[in-house]
């Protein structure tokens, strides 16, 4: 606590304080003309240009301002403002004490509520819902080499948000690899362990949609000071703030208000700091504060584990083989792994199809690219011919015995799983049949592999031969 003769030199070291967080001009301007006039232990006076400049003050560095002060002169310090035309005192908060810094809501002079940019209009209290996904938690996340670095610091961060050293905690890495579940799951730590916290999870641009709106409206004193209120706050891809000067300066306010108040930020991007583009050196620079986690792509292993969870997640029943199939054919993108199953259940669900290796060939082909070597028509038909031990004179003769006539549907129908000719071009290679003969064929062969578990077996295991030969 300073004295009366040292007073003077602490405040000094306040004003350093305070411009480590705001930028030259915002310094110069508002907080180099304030003077210390006088220092009892309890009260501690400033001299101010006049009423507007300390209404400012209140308005926009609040928190910032008193943190400093609690720091230095302690927290029993009540503030006053001396105003020089009239060297009326003016309290920075209606009750003549800062000590409000410490309480969620600070009622300035103006005695304004913020206005919540998350609450429903025509509702006037302030609430601070969460907006996190409930399915987004530690429990449904998969643990792997690719994001245990990520993990470890969030659930540290939810152990003591704002009092560890991962602030802010800064993870990247590319789009679809569960940033945004790592960081949501924080969140619901952080509320199941500390209820009295406000969380907030926004998106960057719901938070630029928010501050347009709230700067057509006139009210971004009411937006800066509803994000100061926040405990842990969670921005989901930053590197959207780029080029976006305006909004970049609200965001450096924030920041900075948080960070002095010992708050926890949490920042998801899909690139580190060094390399995003157009944005201020200033943010930059405090990006790197605390941790930069990367999220790389999932190994192996890992997808296998991630394929398993997000099958049982939603319902949907699979077999080894199928699991193995997906993992070898599909990207690690988690979002394509959930599209996959998704679509696998609808087919299974809605079409009456067993959810096999055959219909995970059929689902892939829709939406991703299947890593797989060009096998021929002539592959096809000599290994049918070879399987079911029938000489390929037969097979491309007018002959219409049952086995020849099976075995030229199933050779047309494993042609157009696994060859991008045209139904045409396959029944002209197949004994001259037309494009209405192989679709009735590749029918029939997905009616009886529905059907027919020895059939389904032999289909099966000619895929395997005609893929490996």
């Amino acid at each position: 606590m300073a004295n009366a003769q040292t007073y003077k030199e602490v405040w000094q070291v306040c004003l350093d304080r305070i411009q480590q967080h705001t930028s030259e001009e915002e310094f110069a301007k508002w907080f180099e003309p304030l003077k210390p006039l006088s220092w009892d232990g309890t009260n501690l006076r400033l001299k101010v240009p006049d009423g507007s400049h300390a209404k400012h003050i209140e308005e926009n560095y609040l928190k910032l301002f008193s943190q400093a002060i609690f720091e230095l002169f302690g927290r029993q310090t009540k503030l006053h403002y001396a105003i020089p035309s009239s060297e009326e005192k003016t309290p920075i908060s209606a009750n003549a004490d800062i000590t409000a810094i410490s309480q969620h809501v600070t009622q300035t002079s103006t005695n304004v509520v913020p206005r919540n940019p998350f609450a429903i209009p025509g509702i006037k209290k302030v609430m601070f819902p969460t907006q996190l996904n409930p399915k987004y938690t530690f429990s449904t996340h998969i643990e792997g080499m690719c994001n245990r670095l990520a993990r470890s610091a969030g659930k540290t961060v939810a152990l003591t948000p704002g009092s560890s050293p991962f602030n802010p905690l800064y993870i990247y890495g590319a789009s679809g690899l569960g940033k945004t579940h790592i960081v949501q799951a924080i969140g619901h730590e952080v509320c199941e362990r500390h209820p009295e916290l406000q969380v907030l999870y926004v998106s960057t641009n719901k938070f630029m949609a928010q501050f347009q709106t709230a700067y057509k409206n006139g009210d971004i004193n009411d937006f800066i000071r509803f994000y100061q209120m926040i405990d842990v706050l969670i921005i989901d891809d930053i590197q959207e703030l780029s080029g976006k000067s305006g909004t970049q300066n609200v965001f450096f306010n924030v920041f900075n208000h948080l960070q002095m108040a010992g708050k926890q930020i949490i920042l998801t991007s899909d690139k580190p700091p060094v390399e995003l583009q157009d944005i201020e050196q200033r943010l930059l620079t405090r990006f790197k504060w605390g941790l930069s986690a990367k999220i790389d792509t999932p190994d192996y292993e890992t997808k296998l584990k991630i394929i398993r969870s997000k099958a049982e997640s939603i319902g949907v029943s699979l077999t080894e083989e199928v699991v193995f199939y997906l993992a070898d054919n599909i990207s690690a993108n988690i979002r394509e792994i959930e599209g996959a199953l998704l679509t696998l259940k609808a087919n299974a669900s809605f079409m009456g199809r067993r959810v096999s290796t055959s219909l995970a060939k059929e689902v892939l082909k829709a939406f991703v690219h299947v890593s797989q070597k060009e096998i021929s028509i002539n592959h096809i038909t000599s290994t049918v011919c070879q399987y079911f031990n029938i000489d390929e004179d037969s097979f491309n003769s007018t002959k219409r015995t049952r086995e020849v006539a099976q075995a030229r549907q199933i050779a047309m129908y494993l042609a157009k799983q696994h060859t991008k000719l045209p139904l045409a071009a396959i029944g002209s290679a197949i004994g001259g049949r037309n494009h209405a003969t192989v679709l009735h064929s590749c029918k029939a062969v997905s009616n009886m592999i529905d059907t027919d578990k020895v059939f389904r077996g032999q289909i099966e295991e000619l895929e395997k031969i005609i893929q490996n030969g």
